[in-house]
């Protein structure tokens, strides 16, 4: 039996996250070509940034989309921290901000703003 233990234990479980970001690329506010180069130069992978090498892929699909894969272990909320930073860079984050849709999915969206009392005053 530990032969097959053996042979089980070179494959290395792999995740998927996606960042969906159609509001700001519908409204022309972000680009995703720029926002998946600075997620490929950011991931660390050993320690050193924009060392991917196959551990991770970042890919975009359909314009508004980026899906990053990557052995594990590998944070989500590593993904989140990389997104505010750039939406900060970008002087974006007073504006959007990231949420979490679903267990491997995040969100950007625009913060919601009410203005009930305001018209009072």
């Amino acid at each position: 039996m530990p032969a097959k233990a053996k042979g089980g234990a070179g494959k290395k479980k792999q995740k998927k996250f996606v960042i969906d970001c159609w509001q700001p690329v519908e409204d022309s506010v972000l680009d995703v070509a720029t926002f998946e180069k600075f997620l490929r130069d950011s991931i660390k992978v050993g320690g050193k940034a924009g060392n991917l090498g196959d551990a991770v892929s970042v890919v975009s699909d359909n314009k508004s989309k980026i899906t990053v894969q990557a052995d594990e272990p590998f944070p989500k909320r590593y993904l989140k921290y990389l997104t505010k930073k750039y939406l900060k860079k970008q002087q974006l984050r007073d504006y959007l901000h990231v949420i979490a849709t679903n267990r491997n999915t995040y969100e950007m969206r625009y913060f919601s703003i009410n203005s009930e009392g305001d018209e009072d005053a």
